[in-house]
């Protein structure tokens, strides 16, 4: 169980920073159109990482 319980935490580690790497790329404008800041980009991927 406690190792499920590891590789279900990567995994979700792996989601956010791709979340994070993606919206990262993307232009202030971009952004704006789709109503993400920068400073909540970390936010938004930990709410949606899964794993």
């Amino acid at each position: 169980m406690l190792f499920k319980s590891i590789i279900s935490h990567i995994r979700r580690r792996r989601s956010m920073n791709k979340i994070v790497q993606e919206l990262s790329k993307l232009s202030d404008r971009e952004l704006d159109d789709i109503g993400v800041t920068r400073k909540h980009i970390r936010t938004i991927a930990k709410t949606n990482a899964h794993g």
